[in-house]
């Protein structure tokens, strides 16, 4: 969007927390936001197309999507079209369209639990030209991955960034049926095309049963949590001693889940936690040892017990893995895990620009960028920086101009990430109502936050801020990184104040946290930049 703008509006002001400014740096500042917002825009601007492109996809008596538009276009998967595709299709219409969010996207929901739930609340996959199931028997093994990507990949992550919601009763209602069909999956090596579907699914459990205790307060679900770690931490099937581990998507996953229950039991079971330690240690230590390249990448699996590479191509999902390495360092304080991670980021600028991550796949991409962004979160090295930023120019280049993608439920990963990354560029704000003609970038500088805000026409709105979601939704003891989380950037806190300085001098005053999370109103004229400075009281 090519912007116009009257002029910069030098904000300088003495704070005890602040630090006084030059005219020439603030200028920089501004200059970055814009930039910044440039970049946010173009990923709604995106994501958006991304959304209206498949709708125009979706089947026309049901109104739900399909899997893909090639092979699999007659049905509706709870793997592939609800875990993927649909939940991002929710959460861009949640930033960017409430009417379309309150509209037919809940109607999609409110439709598929009627037409495809078959075991109790567990969906299986619905045909649509059959008006039934595909089968005419459930196979429980496909009704239990279904429902755990489900949850894992599409639901969770829009209960940590919306709160509650009719999207988390539907993951609640299914994690609690669950367990009259399932605690451990065990013994299935191979579903399909998927090569570890016992890992998967008890890392997809893992995952969601570990942030539902969080959410939730009960005690059932770490319970079912500690079965599933007691397996592999305590039982017969220890990862090590296997001779295929498979560490790139729908293998990765037991990796994080893991984590996930560690750094739980950290918290509200010490001792059980040190029951696990040796074993979790072992796992993560022996992937360390013959899972990487000389960068620090991971490769797709390896045989642990030989230390043969089974498989030589890179993990575009490779920050799913150092997540769990991130976060057991976050407890334990293990140097060895926190070099790891920063050792993958030291030649991605040099050396994986173009990479082709899944081939040339969009969904690899879109996996190694959200990587990039949920580390950067909590290191921000500037080689990783560059790297996305490049990166990202990439993977845009892959939508067509329909909006679609590949035309496959992968294509829902594309907005997610893009998400992501237009997050990061605001620093967590968002405007309410969103337009495309409205750029919002920030830019963070030292313990102060610069927020700049273009208008192509008159705008009337709120700049709404982000709050500390893994502590007031998730209600976690500490933010670790996990699988498709929306980071924290700029967050307002419980009991602080937060001092605005503004090119619209009547927004100059100290605001409490509640004021600046239900959002600050806001008018711009035609053509106006708005230049506001928010610092910590």
């Amino acid at each position: 969007m090519k912007m116009k703008y009257i002029g910069y509006i030098v904000i300088i002001f003495i704070l005890h927390s602040c630090t006084r400014k030059t005219e020439t740096f603030q200028k920089e500042v501004v200059d970055t936001a814009l930039v910044n917002g440039e970049q946010a825009n173009e990923c709604y601007v995106r994501s958006l197309n991304f959304v209206k492109g498949w709708l125009t996809k979706a089947d026309s008596t049901s109104g739900l999507i399909p899997t893909n538009l090639t092979g699999k276009i007659d049905i509706w998967e709870p793997c592939n079209s609800a875990a993927d595709n649909y939940p991002y299709m929710v959460l861009t219409s949640y930033l960017l369209d409430k009417d379309l969010f309150n509209g037919r996207m809940l109607d999609i929901l409110k439709t598929e639990k009627r037409l495809t739930s078959r075991v109790k609340s567990l969906p299986d996959t619905y045909s649509f030209s059959k008006r039934g199931f595909k089968s005419d028997i459930p196979d429980m093994n496909w009704v239990i991955f279904g429902a755990a990507e489900y949850m894992k990949d599409g639901l969770i992550p829009l209960c940590e960034y919306i709160g509650k919601s009719p999207w988390t009763n539907r993951m609640t209602e299914m994690l609690d049926d669950l367990s009259e069909y399932c605690t451990v999956f065990k013994d299935v090596d191979r579903m399909g095309e998927y090569m570890v579907a016992s890992e998967e699914i008890n890392g997809d459990l893992l995952q969601s049963l570990s942030r539902m205790y969080w959410m939730s307060g009960e005690k059932k679900y770490l319970d079912r949590a500690i079965e599933i770690g007691d397996h592999y931490m305590l039982g017969s099937c220890d990862l090590v001693e296997k001779d295929y581990l498979r560490m790139r998507d729908h293998g990765c996953e037991i990796i994080g889940g893991l984590s996930e229950l560690y750094v739980t039991l950290h918290f509200v079971n010490p001792e059980k936690k040190k029951q696990y330690q040796a074993a979790y240690y072992k796992l993560l230590n022996r992937i360390l040892e013959v899972g990487r390249n000389k960068d620090g990448l991971f490769y797709n699996a390896v045989n642990p017990v030989s230390g043969e590479v089974t498989d030589n191509q890179l993990v575009d999902n490779w920050g799913y893995i150092l997540d769990a390495y991130y976060t057991v360092w976050m407890v334990d304080k293990n140097e060895k895990f926190r070099e790891a991670v920063l050792k993958s980021f030291t030649q991605l600028y040099k050396k994986y620009r173009d990479y082709p991550w899944e081939g040339t796949s969009h969904d690899g991409y879109a996996d190694a960028l959200e990587s990039g962004i949920n580390l950067y979160n909590r290191e921000s090295s500037p080689v990783l920086k560059e790297w996305i930023d490049s990166e990202m120019k990439v993977m845009f280049k892959m939508q067509h101009e329909n909006g679609i993608l590949a035309g496959t439920h992968a294509d829902g990963n594309f907005a997610r990430t893009a998400i992501m990354y237009a997050l990061w560029k605001s620093q967590g704000a968002c405007i309410n109502p969103w337009r495309n003609d409205v750029l919002l970038g920030a830019v963070k500088n030292g313990d102060e936050y610069g927020f700049v805000l273009n208008a192509q026409n008159d705008w009337e709105g709120k700049l709404v801020f982000d709050t500390q979601r893994h502590k007031k939704i998730l209600h976690l003891p500490i933010d670790y990184p996990r699988i498709n989380q929306f980071p924290e950037w700029f967050t307002v806190k419980d009991g602080k104040g937060y001092l605005v300085v503004s090119s619209q001098k009547e927004l100059n005053r100290i605001y409490t946290m509640e004021e600046l999370r239900k959002g600050l109103p806001l008018k711009l004229k035609a053509n106006e930049t708005l230049v506001l400075s928010v610092c910590e009281r």
